[in-house]
C-alpha cells in the first residue's frame, strides 16, 4: 500500500486564514482552539488540495476570505516517496487554477483520486436527514477519487442531462417538438447512465460489508447496518424509459427518470436509519460509513487517504472518541488530522495513543 503524507501548507486569503502556514507529522496532527480561529477552515484547505473544492462550502465564493476576491493554497505531499508540490489559486470572475508540480491541469478532474481524503464532520448527518443529491453526491465523490472513468462518464451525463432539459423546456413554450434531436440525447443519457449505475451498484455491494463491521467495533452492538442501492434503471432499461416518458417530459420541461433520481438507503436491522435510528446509532453509523469509506478507496487506489476528523466530540463522548482514534491509529491508516475546542482534552487522548502526535494551537 502507497503512503500519503501532506507535508506543509500555505493558506493566503482562505475563510477566515489571511495568512497561515504549517507543516504536520506523517501520523496524527491535533488542531486546537476556541470556536471561531479557523481549525475547520485548514482541514477544508487540506481537502480543497485534494478535491478541488471545499467540503464545507457550496461554492468558490464562500471560501474567500471576506472583502477579499482571491484566494491561494499550497501544500508539499509525500506521495509513495516521492515528493509534489500541489498548487491552487482562484479570483472572483478568473478560472479556477490547480498546478501540479508547476504544471496546471487542463481538467480539474485529471487531479481527482491523486491526492485522496476523507472527511468525518458534523455536517455528515446532512447524509440521513437530507435529500436524495445529498447522498448521490458523496457515491459521486468516493468512485471518482478511484475511477477515473467514472468520473468521466459523470460529467458527460450531466452535461447532456442539462441539454437535455434545455431543449424541454424550448420545446414546452414553443409547442413544437424535435423528435430526433431529444432521440439523440436519449442514446447518450443510457450510455452514460449504465456506466454510472454499474459502477454505483458495485460501490454500495463493496461498502455493504465493510459498513457492517466498523458499525459493530464502533457502536460495539451487533445490529445489522447496511445501505441499499435504489435506482429506476434496476427495473427497467434507461432508453425505453426516456421514449415511453417524452411527452410527459415535454410538457413538464424536465428529465423524469435517469441516474439523477437515484439514492441510497441507510438502514439498522432492516428499518429505516433515519426514522428508526437514535442519535448514538445514526453517529455510530455515519463514522462506519466514512471509514468503510477510506478502505473502498485504498483498496481501488493501493494509496490510504489523509483522514480529516472535524470536531468529533460533537458526534462521541470521550471514551468513544479515544476508542476511534486508537481503531485509526493502527497501520491501516495514513496520516490523521483532528480538530477540537478543548486542547487538553485532545492532546491526554491521542498523547496516551501516538507519543509522535503533533498539536497545532490557532489562535
Amino acid at each position: 500500500m502507497d503512503s500519503l503524507c501532506l507535508k506543509d501548507i500555505r493558506l493566503y486569503n482562505f475563510k477566515n486564514h489571511e495568512s497561515l502556514e504549517l507543516s504536520f507529522s506523517d501520523k496524527i496532527n491535533c488542531i486546537v482552539g476556541r470556536n471561531g480561529v479557523g481549525k475547520t477552515a485548514l482541514l477544508d484547505a487540506v481537502y480543497y488540495l485534494s478535491m478541488c473544492k471545499s467540503y464545507f462550502s457550496s461554492n468558490d465564493k464562500q471560501t474567500v476570505r471576506i472583502q477579499e476576491d482571491a484566494f491561494m493554497l499550497e501544500g508539499n505531499y509525500l506521495r509513495s516517496d516521492k515528493e509534489e508540490h500541489i498548487k491552487c489559486g482562484w479570483k472572483q470572475g478568473q478560472k479556477k487554477v490547480f498546478k501540479r508540480n508547476e504544471k496546471a491541469y487542463d481538467r480539474l478532474s485529471d487531479h481527482i483520486g491523486v491526492f485522496p481524503s476523507v472527511v468525518i464532520a458534523p455536517k455528515d448527518h446532512e447524509l440521513i436527514e437530507g435529500g436524495s443529491e445529498l447522498r448521490r453526491k458523496f457515491a459521486d465523490q468516493v468512485i471518482s477519487q478511484s475511477n477515473p472513468a467514472y468520473l468521466d462518464a459523470l460529467i458527460h451525463y450531466n452535461r447532456v442531462l442539462l441539454q437535455r432539459n434545455a431543449l424541454l423546456k424550448m420545446q414546452q413554450q414553443s409547442g413544437k417538438r424535435d423528435a430526433s434531436l431529444l432521440e439523440n440525447y436519449d442514446f447518450q443519457l443510457e450510455l452514460y447512465g449504465n456506466q454510472i449505475f454499474n459502477a454505483r451498484q458495485a460501490f454500495a455491494q463493496s461498502m455493504q460489508e465493510l459498513v457492517q463491521s466498523y458499525y459493530a467495533q464502533i457502536s460495539g452492538r451487533q445490529e445489522e447496518a447496511s445501505m441499499e442501492y435504489q435506482s429506476g434503471l434496476q427495473d427497467y432499461s434507461l432508453l425505453d424509459e426516456l421514449k415511453k416518458r417524452a411527452s410527459i417530459d415535454c410538457a413538464s420541461g424536465y428529465t423524469s427518470v435517469g441516474i439523477h433520481k437515484d439514492d441510497l438507503q441507510w438502514n439498522l436491522k432492516g428499518m429505516s436509519l433515519k426514522a428508526f435510528g437514535s442519535q448514538g446509532q445514526q453517529k455510530s453509523f455515519l463514522i462506519a460509513l466514512k471509514l468503510a469509506q477510506f478502505d473502498f478507496i485504498s483498496k481501488k487506489t493501493n494509496i490510504k487517504p489523509i483522514l480529516l476528523l472535524d470536531d468529533i466530540f460533537d458526534k462521541l463522548d470521550a471514551q468513544r472518541v479515544e476508542q476511534l482514534i486508537q481503531l485509526v491509529n493502527t497501520h491501516h491508516y495514513g496520516q490523521i488530522f483532528i480538530t477540537d475546542t478543548h486542547a487538553d482534552r485532545t492532546s491526554d487522548i491521542v498523547k496516551r495513543i501516538n507519543e509522535e502526535s503533533v498539536i497545532h494551537e490557532l489562535n
